[in-house]
């Protein structure tokens, strides 16, 4: 029933951001009509058509009915917000501050070209907002503090069809907030931020009258903080080009910490219900984009979850003293190599004792916590512009390759699990000229190292449980003894997998294919 798009998505949470937030950034300078022209020709310049209504009274300029709208262009649809007012007043001491009232009330249009028109209502209330706009126009200073900000979904019409509360309802509330900020009003533009807050709580809700699917989530982070940079250029230029915008020089870098987070959510559709409950000690996110690409690395500590899910006879119960994940991809077409990376650790996890006695009732294997660890670089050519709806139609449907990967580094791998320990590390380089000899693939050029510690003693106490038939475990121990080496240590297997330059593989040295 209610279908967004990617890019419907992305430009009401830019547009919801701008609004709420990014707008007030944008307010430096020692009179109230620079001010308003600033952040105005700020949001222009990104692409926003701006009208609102001005009124100038002594040393205090309000400005009402304020609608910022996106206009449709490369395949994204036509966004439109509007906020009630806001009030810019001189300080006397070359300072503005500016005012928001304590609730207003924001309406996002979203006008597809083939698709079901979307109106969201949001209220956003704040409770004891200030904010001090300082600096001049080359250099702008503002610090800003509320006891609380709440965003709250108020209606979803979707097609002039008004979805109730009972059907679509979300509510975000942050509490003690505080933030800096240093804006400079240069071509490029860049800014840094700062902001703290004591907690942020949501609750959500979603249901479909068509499928009775319905899903509930209520979460909260303790003490955020938030740094960004970013570097937007102002001439010549549009946000809703953002190959142009990265090939003029755009970049933003940011991480989000916490120090304890939990959601809870509940869930039902055709295929049953089910709940679940996370938490986390802390966490971290961070992100970048450029033209040098997109790269995220996410992470936690004591994480826990708790959850109950169809088909699934017994709670699911996991914990884990560490996690994390992180990739960085190139975005942009490239006739010289780009770095890539891909990564993820799950570190000291345990499943519950319940879970356990169905696996293995005689407690025979080692409940010791796992660990896995993944760690990839790379290098590789790109081919086409990801951030270009119509390159990446035209790749679909010619089935071209999209890119040439050049090489692979294994940075660690590590899977040390019921007793057993499989480690490695490994380089290649790829010959995209020759893809017929591994075919298909381009040819590789380096090689691996593995160690594998207990792996024979894992295959005894496998069969031993009678998980394993003797004469399957007789196969694993002379595939190990084809591929590896004995080590130093008991049970121990060391093996070195070689691809030559003459499309040769080599176990250990010895030829095998």
């Amino acid at each position: 029933m209610l279908q967004f798009s990617k890019s419907t998505c992305s430009t009401i949470l830019a547009a919801s951001l701008s609004a709420a937030f990014s707008a007030p950034a944008a307010f430096a300078d020692v009179s109230n009509a620079d001010v308003w022209g600033n952040w105005r020709g700020y949001m222009e310049g990104l692409g926003y058509t701006i009208s609102a209504s001005e009124n100038a009274s002594g040393n205090t300029l309000t400005v009402t009915d304020i609608t910022m709208t996106v206009p449709p262009a490369d395949g994204m649809d036509e966004i439109s917000a509007s906020m009630p007012s806001m009030t810019m007043t001189e300080q006397g001491d070359g300072t503005v501050r500016v005012t928001l009232p304590p609730l207003s009330q924001l309406v996002f249009n979203v006008n597809p070209a083939d698709s079901e028109t979307v109106q969201l209502n949001i209220d956003y209330v704040q409770d004891g907002f200030n904010m001090i706009v300082s600096g001049d126009a080359a250099k702008l200073d503002y610090a800003y503090s509320a006891k609380s900000v709440t965003a709250s979904l108020t209606n979803l019409i979707v097609d002039g069809t008004t979805l109730g509360n009972d059907m679509a309802r979300g509510d975000i509330n942050v509490s003690d907030v505080s933030g800096t900020s240093t804006i400079k009003t240069s071509n490029p533009r860049t800014a840094q931020q700062n902001l703290t807050a004591g907690a942020v709580t949501y609750a959500m809700n979603f249901s479909d009258p068509d499928t009775d699917a319905a899903a509930k989530f209520n979460g909260s982070m303790q003490n955020m903080t938030t740094t960004a940079t970013s570097v937007i250029p102002t001439a010549g230029v549009s946000m809703q080009d953002m190959n142009a915008m990265l090939a003029a020089g755009f970049n933003a870098t940011g991480t989000v910490t916490h120090q304890g987070g939990k959601l809870d959510m509940s869930f039902n559709g055709p295929d049953g219900a089910g709940t679940a409950q996370t938490s986390s000690g802390s966490g971290t996110i961070g992100f970048s984009m450029s033209s040098d690409g997109l790269s995220y690395d996410v992470g936690q500590t004591d994480l826990s979850l708790n959850a109950l899910i169809p088909d699934v006879p017994l709670p699911i119960v996991m914990n884990m003293a560490r996690s994390n994940l992180n990739f960085a991809m190139p975005i942009q077409k490239s006739d010289v190599e780009q770095d890539f990376a891909l990564g993820f650790t799950m570190g000291d996890f345990t499943v519950s004792d319940m879970l356990w006695g169905m696996l293995d009732p005689g407690a025979q294997l080692p409940r010791d916590p796992a660990t896995l660890v993944l760690d990839l670089t790379g290098k590789a050519k790109v081919l086409f512009d990801f951030l270009d709806p119509d390159q990446a139609a035209a790749l679909a449907s010619s089935g071209a390759n999209p890119g040439e990967l050049n090489a692979l580094t294994l940075k660690n791998l590590i899977v040390d699990a019921v007793g057993a320990r499989l480690s490695g590390t490994g380089d290649f380089t790829f010959d995209n000229t020759d893809t017929a000899t591994f075919g298909g693939m381009p040819r590789p050029t380096g090689a691996v190292d593995l160690q594998l510690v207990g792996g024979n003693g894992l295959i005894d106490k496998l069969v031993g449980m009678g998980l394993l038939p003797e004469q399957q475990a007789m196969g694993a121990r002379m595939m190990m003894g084809l591929f590896a080496v004995p080590g130093e240590a008991p049970d121990t297997l060391n093996s070195k997998i070689e691809f030559n330059d003459q499309g040769h593989i080599l176990a250990n040295g010895q030829r095998i294919q």
